[in-house]
C-alpha cells in the first residue's frame, strides 16, 4: 500500500471516529427538554388560575322540559334529533345497536355499559350520562347542555 492509499484511510477512519463520537455525545448529552416544566401531582402544588377564570363544579344539569314528568314525555322530533347526537357522541364506544360493541368500545376496559339493559328514569340517566363510571365523565364537558335531553330521549328508545 502507499502512502496516498494509507492517509486515505487514516482520514477515512479519523472522520468516522469522529462522527460517532459526535453521535454518542449528541445521544446522551445533546439537548433534552431538562428546562421544560411540567406537573406531576406527587411533585408540586398545581399554580393558581389565572385571573378571571371561573371555576367549575359539577356537571351542568339542565332541567327537564315543560313535559317531563314521571314518565317523561319527549319533546317533537326529540328521539330524532337524539339519533343523530348519539351517532357524534356514543356510537363509537356503545355501538350502533346501543349494546356496547363499538370499534372504540371494544378496546376499553371495562367495557361500555350496554344501553339496552338500562332501566332509570329519564332524570337518572340525564345525571348517569354525565357523571357515570370509565369514560362516560367526559360527556360532561363534550355533549353541549341543549343536546343532551335530546340524547336522553333516543337513549330510552333503545330499551324497547
Amino acid at each position: 500500500m502507499n502512502r496516498l492509499t494509507k492517509a486515505i484511510i487514516g482520514i477515512g477512519a479519523l472522520g468516522g471516529v469522529t462522527l460517532l463520537g459526535l453521535f454518542g455525545y449528541a445521544l446522551y448529552q445533546g439537548p433534552r427538554m431538562k428546562v421544560q416544566s411540567h406537573l406531576r401531582t406527587y411533585q408540586w402544588a398545581m399554580p393558581l388560575p389565572p385571573p378571571g377564570t371561573v371555576p367549575v363544579g359539577a356537571p351542568t344539569i339542565i332541567p327537564a322540559p315543560a313535559t317531563a314528568g314521571a314518565s317523561h314525555v319527549p319533546e317533537k322530533g326529540a328521539v330524532e334529533r337524539g339519533a343523530v347526537y348519539y351517532s357524534y357522541y356514543c356510537l363509537a364506544c356503545h355501538g350502533v345497536d346501543g349494546r356496547g360493541g363499538g370499534p372504540v368500545g371494544n378496546s376499553y376496559y371495562p367495557v361500555p355499559t350496554d344501553l339496552t339493559k338500562l332501566q332509570m328514569a329519564p332524570a337518572s340517566l340525564h345525571v348517569a350520562m354525565l357523571t357515570g363510571v370509565g369514560h362516560a365523565p367526559v360527556l360532561e364537558r363534550v355533549v353541549r347542555p341543549e343536546y343532551r335531553w335530546d340524547l336522553v330521549a333516543y337513549l330510552q328508545t333503545l330499551r324497547k
